[in-house]
């Protein structure tokens, strides 16, 4: 039996999916289907010609309708300054939040339960898309190890306090955890 999204919109979502899955439009569907106030949180800073691109790309695809707020590193600030009744916050992306915060040599382990801990709490509707990078190839770097690993523990650490984990591959969404407004699975 299908359900309806919007009954899970309105919690706390993250959406996981592999580069160009499309978990991206998905979390924006879900928003869109709401009556409430869209606020695009992007963590994406235009460091190159790919990137600007691909921030270009993104704003073109979600249309009007939206207001963006950039930030790529003070995630649990913004959110707490951001969601409030009659809005709902996509944050796109945790990914590249995560690549940030390595860049920045910020606690990555304190800033994962930061915003785990304030996800914890909320009640506002927030969805969060990230990517699920553990299924490929070994990264061949450290570096690269050491941001597949912290990404798998993001990832881990948000999935267990927000009501609602979905899954997209090929643009198809599959819920890996779900719960309705009214708190029933």
């Amino acid at each position: 039996m299908p359900h309806d999204p919007l009954s899970f919109a309105l919690r706390p979502t993250l959406v996981l999916g592999g580069a160009r899955s499309g978990k991206s439009r998905f979390a924006e569907r879900i928003a869109q289907q709401s009556n409430l106030i869209r606020v695009y949180l992007a963590t994406a800073t235009g460091g190159d010609d790919e990137m600007r691109t691909r921030i270009a790309h993104h704003r073109a695809q979600r249309g009007d309708g939206w207001r963006t707020v950039e930030e790529p590193l003070a995630l649990v600030d913004t959110l707490s300054r951001e969601a409030c009744e009659g809005v709902v916050v996509l944050v796109d992306c945790l990914t590249l939040w995560l690549s940030n915060l390595m860049h920045a040599s910020r606690d990555v382990e304190a800033e994962t339960k930061a915003v785990a801990d304030w996800l914890r709490d909320t009640r506002h509707p927030v969805l969060l898309v990230s990517n699920e990078v553990g299924l490929g190839l070994v990264p061949e770097t450290p570096l690269g190890r050491d941001f597949r690993d912290a990404q798998g523990r993001l990832n881990q650490a948000i999935a267990a306090v927000v009501p609602n984990v979905a899954f997209v591959a090929a643009g198809l969404p599959l819920w890996l955890k779900r719960e309705s407004i009214e708190g029933t699975p």
